[in-house]
């Protein structure tokens, strides 16, 4: 007779997966390619610190709008 390591997938997974809610949207890679990309126009204008900060200010501004449209779903 086999013992049973855990309980049923049933019993614990799928009132989880059929609440109805969608995943939120992730901000990470926008705020990376901003970043990077500021780096690199900062760079062609001869400042690439500068270019790194407005980047990653404006992924930031950014990352911050899209928590504010999801933080009421």
């Amino acid at each position: 007779m086999q013992k049973r390591l855990a309980l049923d997938a049933a019993a614990w997974q799928w009132p989880l997966m059929t609440t109805g809610k969608n995943n939120p949207t992730g901000a990470g890679a926008i705020i990376a390619l901003l970043i990077l990309g500021g780096a690199i126009v900062g760079g062609l204008m001869g400042q690439p610190s500068a270019g790194l900060l407005v980047g990653a200010a404006i992924g930031l501004a950014i990352a911050l709008l899209l928590w504010l449209r999801e933080r009421g779903k």
